[in-house]
């Protein structure tokens, strides 16, 4: 386990996140999500080659670190991409992305 107090919070949060993406079927979640808006889990395992319990599973995974809201409805889970998060997402990356060119402007290594 890495002590993640060490590291600078930016960073962490953006482990995170990729942490929580490094998963096809959370890819292809994100993916039906941003096309329908929203939907109900049953609607998402549908459209996946998946069980509808490891479905529930990559949602808790991707809720869990804010990419995607829920809401229950009687017995049915709504959920919708967080896009807030997801921006925030893309920003960090941006700014890694730009930090480590301006460190490397060339290209060159070894």
């Amino acid at each position: 386990m890495v002590n993640e107090e060490i590291f600078e919070a930016k960073d962490v949060h953006i482990s995170r996140l990729c942490r929580a993406l490094g998963h096809p079927a959370r890819i292809a979640i994100l993916k039906t999500l941003a096309s329908r808006q929203e939907c109900v889990c049953g609607e998402i395992v549908d459209v996946m080659p998946l069980a509808q319990s490891t479905v529930s599973q990559h949602l808790r995974e991707l809720k869990k670190v804010g990419l995607v809201k829920g809401r229950i409805f009687g017995t049915k889970s709504c959920y919708c991409i967080n896009w807030e998060t997801l921006d925030t997402l893309f920003n960090e990356f941006e700014d890694l992305a730009s930090f480590l060119k301006k460190h490397n402007p060339d290209g060159s290594c070894c």
